[in-house]
């Protein structure tokens, strides 16, 4: 038999979002509980750029990124082919990996006083008096269940989608380039598109070099169902990625992988969904990483939920407000999206970032959390 426990806020998932929350609730004098699957730090596949906004939010929450050695970034190099265009950031980014910012985060909370339990595999019950945890023969009945269990679904908890995901695959790892390529990558994130989607390469901490990327699973298979074979195949096709790679050095034994993200989803309230639940993250949003920002949107709905459960608000109304703050948005990203993986916007891509170099900026702050938006939420 299960035991039974009340806490006022159980959170499931230990990314940025649910991190984040954990610490904003605990400085609130909240008694938050956090649960995360994973015991210790780990890898997460993302292009690992802290923006400018997801900057302002780590901050909010008092981490302090200096002591993490993240890599300051202040240009975006666009690539397609023989082909490319540069354009400076209006701010700092810094190339973080998520390993390292994500332990750093719950290290906080921990500090700030929420209760952080690793390597805890939690499963989450629907009831009529609202949602419910049980972890290791325990239960726990929150007032609030915050849901940060990032880009897969939960069981019994799947994302309603308008239509189903497209048949694409991601990846990433790290490499340690050669010394002529760190220095050439040094301060600059690149966008490589290639016919069959694109890539991300920036360095983070230690000068390590992320390499994220997207291609569809036909492409895939034609290269023979393996990372090697498809790496091998991409840089055939961009000289740009094969000089980058030309004697670098693989960090991870395999990369991390990831299938059919639901890009362009965004949570719409439920009749049936529970009173007392909040999805944060990938769980209440999807940006297409091309040209949006997951980091700054998941710490947004952190930070917004915190304040929604403090104010007594409720769920419905935190779900009606992270959507009116990131719905067009996530439409805008999408949008440029497709038009960059289509064959005639790949083809204009380049021509339109030289003439109009503003053009790109202009883009992502398109795609980004209203400043409105992130001012309600900063107290």
């Amino acid at each position: 038999m299960n035991q039974s426990h009340h806490r006022e806020v159980v959170i499931v998932g230990g990314g940025l979002a649910g991190g984040a929350a954990a610490a904003l609730l605990a400085q609130a004098g909240k008694r938050a509980l956090l649960f995360e699957r994973e015991a210790g730090p780990s890898h997460k596949i993302c292009g690992e750029f802290v923006s400018e906004e997801a900057q302002q939010y780590l901050a909010r929450v008092g981490l302090d990124l200096a002591p993490l050695g993240g890599h300051a970034i202040s240009r975006l190099r666009l690539v397609r082919g023989g082909q490319m265009a540069e354009t400076p950031l209006p701010f700092r980014g810094l190339g973080l990996s998520r390993c390292v910012l994500d332990h750093a985060l719950l290290e906080h909370a921990a500090r700030c006083g929420a209760d952080i339990r690793r390597g805890c595999e939690a499963r989450i019950l629907k009831s009529e008096s609202g949602a419910r945890v049980h972890v290791d023969g325990e239960e726990w009945g929150p007032e609030a269940l915050l849901l940060a269990t990032g880009k897969h679904d939960v069981r019994d908890l799947r994302r309603h989608l308008v239509k189903p995901p497209e048949d694409l695959i991601g990846f990433k790892t790290y490499f340690k380039l050669n010394q002529a390529q760190t220095k050439a990558l040094r301060g600059s994130v690149e966008v490589i598109v290639f016919s069959h989607g694109y890539a991300g390469l920036q360095l983070v901490e230690e000068e390590r070099a992320n390499l994220c990327l997207l291609t569809d699973r036909a492409q895939f298979q034609q290269s023979g169902s393996t990372w090697e074979g498809l790496l091998h195949d991409l840089a055939h096709t961009s000289e740009h990625l094969r000089q980058r790679l030309y004697g670098a050095t693989p960090l991870l034994d395999r990369p991390l992988a990831i299938y059919r993200v639901p890009y362009g989803f965004v949570h719409a309230p439920l009749p049936g969904d529970a009173q007392n639940m909040y999805r944060l993250g990938d769980q209440v949003a999807v940006i297409p990483s091309f040209s949006g920002d997951g980091m700054a949107i998941a710490l947004h709905s952190a930070a917004l939920a915190a304040q929604s459960y403090l104010c007594g608000s409720g769920s419905r109304e935190y779900h009606r407000r992270i959507r009116t703050d990131v719905a067009a948005q996530v439409a805008r990203a999408s949008a440029l999206y497709r038009f960059g993986r289509s064959a005639p916007g790949q083809r204009m891509l380049i021509p339109i970032a030289r003439a109009w170099p503003k053009g790109l900026r202009l883009a992502a702050a398109f795609t980004r959390v209203p400043p409105a938006a992130v001012m309600r939420v900063m107290g």
